[in-house]
């Protein structure tokens, strides 16, 4: 099992050079074919620049801009990817997460960038990352701010005997063989005998990928917390978990751990749903 086709993410306002390099090296890590994909949507502003131009004109300046973006972005992704990966190039002049969900079908793998305060309140520019995790249908792989290369590490599985932590170590596994040392990790201050088992058989699981593995559990009361404290002490590279949406029909509010993985930017974030 590996990843084929890899599809980047870049936010039209957002820092390019290293989420390029990051994706670049996972795509030849993998041999896989890298997409680059750039949308952004054009909508009209309250006062037209200066006040003297007609609503038409106006677009036609915000389109015009924004494609010149465009093109600057892909003449970058283009001159990094060189002939290290194949590579092909996407944009649109539309929502970014729309159009970023309607070509996830491509894909094996979603590579994008942390979320921030600037990305937050600007569907035109930036695509709604919770959005993407819980609808794409495919994995999505955050990576940490300026982080470059993949990891070579440790890698810390975020497990709930869940559908979606299944399918994420499911979808995880190339990534997990390329990793020094595998934790399978459950937060539990209830944890009993069958908490261990279950673990147990996540290890084996791996170990019959090829994959080593040991499991750890953490009983503090503050399971989220307790769980962000052990990443951090494990120096992880990259954690792998299920999301978990408390609003499955809206497909809007994160559960506790999920939102709470999506606001660090020290480590790369494998998601599944």
């Amino acid at each position: 099992m590996s990843y084929r086709t890899i599809l980047a993410n870049f936010n039209i306002d957002g820092p390019t050079a290293p989420l390029m390099d990051f994706a670049i090296n996972l795509a030849a890590q993998f041999k896989a074919h890298l997409i680059g994909i750039c949308a952004a949507d054009v909508t009209l502003p309250m006062t037209a620049p200066e006040g003297v131009l007609t609503n038409g004109e106006t677009m036609r300046l915000l389109r015009e801009e924004t494609e010149q973006r465009q093109k600057k972005i892909r003449r970058e992704f283009e001159s990094r990817a060189g002939t290290n990966v194949t590579h092909e190039w996407r944009e649109a002049i539309a929502n970014p997460t729309r159009f970023l969900l309607e070509n996830a079908r491509v894909a094996d793998l979603i590579v994008t960038g942390c979320e921030d305060d600037t990305t937050l309140g600007h569907p035109d520019s930036y695509i709604n990352l919770g959005n993407v995790v819980l609808q794409a249908g495919r994995p999505v792989l955050v990576a940490a701010k300026e982080v470059r290369s993949i990891f070579t590490n440790t890698a810390v599985i975020a497990w709930k005997d869940t559908r979606e932590s299944r399918r994420a170590v499911m979808d995880a596994l190339p990534l997990l063989s390329q990793a020094n040392e595998v934790i399978v990790v459950t937060a539990d201050r209830n944890a009993d005998m069958l908490t261990q088992e279950c673990l147990d058989d996540v290890c084996t699981f791996l170990h019959r990928h090829g994959i080593a593995a040991r499991s750890e559990i953490l009983t503090d009361k503050h399971e989220g917390d307790s769980l962000l404290s052990f990443i951090r002490h494990e120096e992880a590279e990259i954690v792998i978990s299920g999301a978990y949406g408390h609003s499955r029909v809206r497909e809007l509010v994160f559960g506790g751990v999920t939102r709470s993985l999506l606001a660090e930017e020290d480590f790369t974030r494998f998601l599944s749903s």
